[in-house]
């Protein structure tokens, strides 16, 4: 027994290498058509659908929903910010997905199946941290905490809403928000706790890396901006601005402002957020 033992992890090993290197050969080849037209095997899909319910599910042990999710105010509010922002790739009672849902591969879930086998707080994460690999983003970054859950409660009582109610409701959202628009609350107090992190996760939602060489941040290898490794020692941001915490924070708030001929857009940057970001970028040497 002892000598087999070696034998068999040296043939283990061997089998890895292998189908490491057959993995590494098919997907070279180009063989794999990753076109949206053409439906994923089903190996694919069972391994993507596996990994994101148990993945979810793993992360909310233990949650508690707030105790308001069955409040009518809290599910109208979060059937107007359905309506904004997850009708177009999830369709909604008596409405189907605008064309970029429909175009999806993986398709999006009906939001009906997400009331039906999701509870709340897995619908919350979900809504919260996207999902890699579908499309579905992190809406942390663009919604408040009590709006994610205001979706969350509409999408748990969206199963009962009949087409007729849906449209009703809808067009008195759509009235209420014209006449009476309501601002954003204000952000928290920033922690510098902790922002380095922070900073990288917010690079990626702000989709930094497709313009930007970040270290630390995977991307396309994107050449369309400067590359930002060593950034902290430049003497000047764009060539404008004394390079400083609160001028990088300006400058990633409104680069227009700053330079109007910059092609840098405004990505809607929270001042948090651009904080968190100018940490990271000057942790970079």
């Amino acid at each position: 027994m002892s000598r087999s033992l070696p034998r068999l992890i040296l043939w283990g090993a061997l089998i890895l290498v292998l189908a490491a290197g057959g993995a590494l050969a098919y997907i070279s080849s180009g063989i794999y058509d990753i076109a949206a037209t053409k439906q994923h095997i089903a190996p694919v899909y069972w391994a993507l659908t596996t990994a994101r319910r148990q993945s979810i599910r793993a992360r909310v042990i233990g949650e508690t929903p707030p105790s308001n999710l069955t409040d009518a105010n809290v599910v109208a509010a979060g059937l107007s910010l359905y309506d904004q922002h997850c009708r177009q790739c999830h369709g909604a009672p008596g409405l189907p997905p605008d064309a970029i849902g429909l175009g999806m591969m993986p398709a999006p879930p009906n939001f009906a199946q997400m009331g039906r086998d999701l509870s709340a707080p897995e619908i919350y994460w979900a809504i919260s941290n996207g999902i890699k690999l579908t499309g579905m983003p992190a809406w942390k970054f663009r919604l408040t905490e009590p709006e994610r859950w205001a979706l969350t409660a509409f999408v748990k009582a969206s199963l009962n809403l009949t087409p007729a109610e849906y449209r009703a409701r809808r067009e008195q959202a759509a009235g209420e928000s014209e006449e009476q628009p309501k601002p954003r609350k204000p952000e928290a107090p920033w922690d510098p706790k902790d922002a380095v992190q922070r900073g990288r996760v917010a690079i990626l939602q702000y989709a930094c890396e497709t313009c930007h060489v970040i270290p630390g941040v995977r991307g396309p290898d994107a050449h369309v901006g400067p590359p930002l490794a060593g950034i902290a020692g430049q003497v000047y941001i764009a060539g404008v601005l004394r390079n400083t915490p609160d001028h990088m924070i300006e400058w990633l708030r409104n680069p227009q402002q700053v330079d109007p001929l910059s092609a840098m857009p405004n990505l809607g940057v929270s001042e948090n957020d651009a904080r968190d970001i100018a940490t990271y970028l000057y942790a970079l040497r």
